[in-house]
């Protein structure tokens, strides 16, 4: 073979590789000043990032940050491992926890435009097990005293957790969390235990526990997308991990996200520290991802990449479209983002105090969405939206400013949401 045609061969493999990595990778760059942003002042973001980490608070973190599509600023700081002194790299996998809830929600919402449901559908129509349900008469109260739901929780009311369910792990009722650990959904010496369960034994669990609130009535942040995960394997006839592979990560290029770390990808896992910074005892135990659980948790079972989460964030950012294709339409975006709790939905802990410990929230599908410029002790802009990790990890799409921001670091105890109002105040002083 000729040295030229050697050559040729070399730089069409090239071509093909750069077209590859521009289609289905990592967003364009681009410098902060061309979209808005001051550099000198982005620069005050990794000082403080790493007297967080040298001050043994926080093991590492990537933050990138998009503005009209463009990546203005990525950086790594810390360690993917502070016990084994291993650099973070800005590919490192992290445990996303409830940042699935958001790709459940679209991926619910793409089947909702394809017909196969709809938002008022009862539960019950996919699993008849969930037909009959009970209520707590007075959830205070150790009892456990039931009386019949006034009505049948929906899809409406699983995306945006009015369903009455709850987390055993987070409620304030012991009557909840005890009649959670009754029927296997909750154990205090098992860590997640809902994720232990089979999708069968799991909806058997849900339909013999009794709810926390009539349903429609209070917004309770829950396991409802988790319950929403067995819906959709329902209507679909596969299983949520292959579902959202097939429909959403896939497409999108999102080619570190998976609900089980692969043996080839496992090295890359990010860890948090061992002790608690805030209560000086050991750091709470988080997932093994490189293992399959009982059933693919659609509240908190996928593992990514903050390149891929940013893809995913974009694509909402431009009305529900990436790289020429389309996703969801730009009307179900906008009603997936809108304010779905209303005057009339209870919220004993607003979606901003339990994310951020700040008020001015509401919640939409799948998301919590900014009121309006006043009340939440943190900037931002009126219809912004964002949802968390129990690991660390965070994000939020601005729409007004065109901006997406994407935190990932593995802090799973209470001082994340001191790390989710930082980081806002220090992406948003850099705007110009």
């Amino acid at each position: 073979m000729s040295y030229v045609k050697q050559l040729k061969q070399i730089i069409c493999a090239a071509v093909v590789l750069i077209t590859w990595t521009a289609s289905a990778a990592d967003l364009p760059t681009g410098s902060p000043q061309a979209h808005g942003l001051s550099a000198a002042r982005l620069a005050r973001i990794k000082p403080v990032i790493q007297a967080e980490i040298e001050a043994n608070r926080m093991p590492g973190a990537v933050l990138l940050i998009a503005r009209k599509g463009v990546v203005v600023y990525a950086d790594t700081t810390g360690y993917q491992n502070k016990m084994t002194n291993k650099p973070l790299q800005r590919d490192v996998i992290f445990r996303a926890y409830s940042m699935t809830k958001p790709m459940v929600s679209v991926l619910t919402m793409m089947l909702v435009e394809e017909g196969k449901l709809q938002l008022a559908d009862p539960v019950s129509k996919f699993l008849p097990a969930m037909s009959n349900m009970k209520v707590l008469a007075n959830p205070s109260e150790a009892t456990g005293t039931t009386v019949a739901a006034q009505r049948q929780m929906t899809v409406h009311d699983l995306l945006r957790h009015t369903s009455g369910l709850a987390y055993a792990e987070f409620t304030r009722y012991a009557s909840m969390k005890n009649a959670y650990q009754e029927v296997g959904l909750f154990s205090t010496e098992v860590p997640f235990k809902s994720m232990a369960l089979t999708p069968a034994q799991q909806v058997e669990a849900f339909s013999k526990a009794p709810l926390l609130w009539q349903p429609g009535s209070t917004w309770e942040y829950s396991l409802s997308t988790d319950l929403l995960g067995r819906v959709l394997e329902a209507v679909s006839g596969q299983t949520l991990s292959v579902l959202l592979d097939e429909k959403l990560i896939q497409p999108l290029g999102m080619k570190d996200t998976s609900f089980v770390v692969p043996a080839s990808k496992v090295a890359r896992i990010a860890e948090p520290l061992k002790i608690d910074p805030t209560t000086g005892g050991p750091m709470q135990v988080v997932i093994d991802v490189t293992k399959a659980t009982g059933n693919d948790s659609g509240g908190a079972g996928i593992s990514t990449t903050a390149d891929d989460y940013l893809r995913f964030c974009q694509m909402l950012l431009n009305g529900g479209a990436l790289d020429g294709k389309r996703y969801l339409s730009r009307t179900t975006v906008a009603l997936m983002t809108s304010d779905h709790l209303g005057p009339k939905v209870a919220t004993p802990i607003q979606p901003g105090e339990l994310l951020m410990g700040v008020q001015g929230y509401t919640f939409g599908l799948g998301f919590m969405v900014r009121q309006g410029q006043g009340l939440a002790s943190v900037p931002g802009s009126e219809g912004d939206y964002a949802w968390a990790g129990l690991g660390g990890t965070f994000f939020w799409v601005d729409p007004k400013e065109q901006l997406v921001a994407v935190l990932m670091t593995q802090t799973p105890g209470a001082i994340r949401q001191y790390y989710r109002r930082m980081i806002k105040q220090l992406v948003y002083q850099a705007i110009e």
